[in-house]
């Protein structure tokens, strides 16, 4: 028992420190810097957008004021049956880069952007969601990056505005982590995953994507991985988005995004094997783990429980009840009735958000065991 214990407090602690200090150490010895240059490739700009009339026409504006050659430039939008005013705007919007398809039968994200590349007519393909706005260089930045013939997808940086209340904060937090933990990825070989907002890739590497894969944005750069070429991360790119301001919200959306991750899992599996993948330890450290965490620490929880009698281990089981209690206060404090509680919530945002996550990555194994997860996309919007 004794052991187990060790070894499950070791993985955990692996898993949020140790492998971040790791690889932040192995980037130092082993970086690949990635060759860049000012180019312009032609580059065709992929949304997939339902009912987003009123964040659309704001997306079309912030796309015409990009820092690059308009002539370099088509825009292409499909709308997956939206019921609201979307297709009467992108109708109606004056730009002759834009080209738009209307579908009356919902389908689902993968199957509107697979159709998208196949209309697109330019070597590069950057994909953008219709919610958030990028800065005029993004599109410049994230090219040069394609001067180097390794790299086959580069991913930019999404930015969150400031946004009071503890879920938001701890989102804010929490994503900062990931993106240091993702650049150092990038420097020793490929990131896992691009930022869905804002990334590109070669569109001679597309592979189209089954209709009910979730995220899109970790399918293809692994496809592009497999195919030998580079995944890489630029902080120079900026799209820039509000985190979610409800614990509801943030649940949901990182519910379907974990169960997107088991869903890749089951169709990469040779990218966990270290003698043919180039990303397979980083594949098991950094998502693998994240996502078995709960069940390790429930089972630590249990067995520190039946060790209590030894006064080492009284110490960390009295430190996870203070961890899950900040957790509760943190839940707690989101109450206007229960506002008490909100001088101390800062010190609450890490293990209120920790715990949230965790428990949206048992909903998402839980999704993915039944397949109860709906392939079609639901407009993300933060809430007060």
């Amino acid at each position: 028992m004794k052991h187990l214990f060790w070894t499950l407090l070791f993985l955990i602690f692996y898993c949020y420190l140790g492998y971040p200090l790791l690889i932040c150490l192995l980037s130092k010895f082993f970086s690949k810097p990635t060759r860049k240059s000012v180019i312009f490739p032609s580059v065709s700009i992929i949304i997939a957008a339902h009912n987003e009339e009123d964040v659309i026409k704001a997306k079309l504006d912030n796309l015409s004021q990009l820092d690059y050659p308009q002539d370099k430039i088509e825009i292409l939008i499909g709308s997956d049956a939206s019921t609201d005013k979307t297709n009467q705007i992108i109708q109606n919007y004056p730009d002759g880069c834009l080209r738009v398809f209307i579908h009356s039968q919902r389908r689902g994200k993968m199957m509107t952007v697979n159709d998208l590349v196949g209309e697109s007519k330019h070597e590069i393909i950057f994909f953008n969601d219709a919610r958030q706005l990028i800065e005029d260089v993004a599109l410049k930045n994230l090219v040069k990056n394609f001067t180097d013939p390794s790299v086959g997808c580069v991913s930019g940086e999404l930015l969150f505005v400031k946004t009071e209340g503890g879920t938001a904060q701890g989102v804010n937090f929490y994503w900062e982590y990931e993106k240091f933990i993702r650049n150092h990825e990038a420097q020793i070989h490929s990131m896992l995953g691009a930022t869905g907002a804002i990334y590109a890739i070669r569109r001679s590497l597309y592979v189209p994507a089954p209709a009910n894969v979730i995220l899109d944005d970790m399918f293809t750069p692994f496809k592009i991985i497999a195919q030998g070429y580079r995944a890489i991360f630029d902080p120079t790119a900026h799209a820039f988005d509000s985190a979610a301001s409800s614990a509801s919200e943030e649940y949901r959306r990182k519910a379907r995004t974990l169960y997107g991750n088991y869903q890749i899992f089951s169709l990469f599996p040779g990218l966990f094997n270290p003698m043919e993948s180039p990303i397979a330890i980083q594949l098991f450290s950094h998502k693998f783990l994240r996502l078995i965490v709960p069940f390790l620490l429930a089972l630590l929880f249990l067995i520190n429980l039946s060790l209590i009698s030894e006064s080492i281990y009284k110490l960390f089981f009295a430190f996870q009840l203070i961890f899950y209690a900040a957790a509760a206060i943190g839940a707690l404090a989101r109450r206007k009735k229960l506002s008490i509680f909100k001088p101390i919530m800062k010190a609450c945002y890490v293990p209120y958000v920790f715990c949230l996550l965790n428990f949206a990555a048992l909903a998402g194994f839980y999704r993915f065991m039944g397949a109860k997860q709906d392939i079609t996309w639901k407009k993300a919007r933060t809430q007060s």
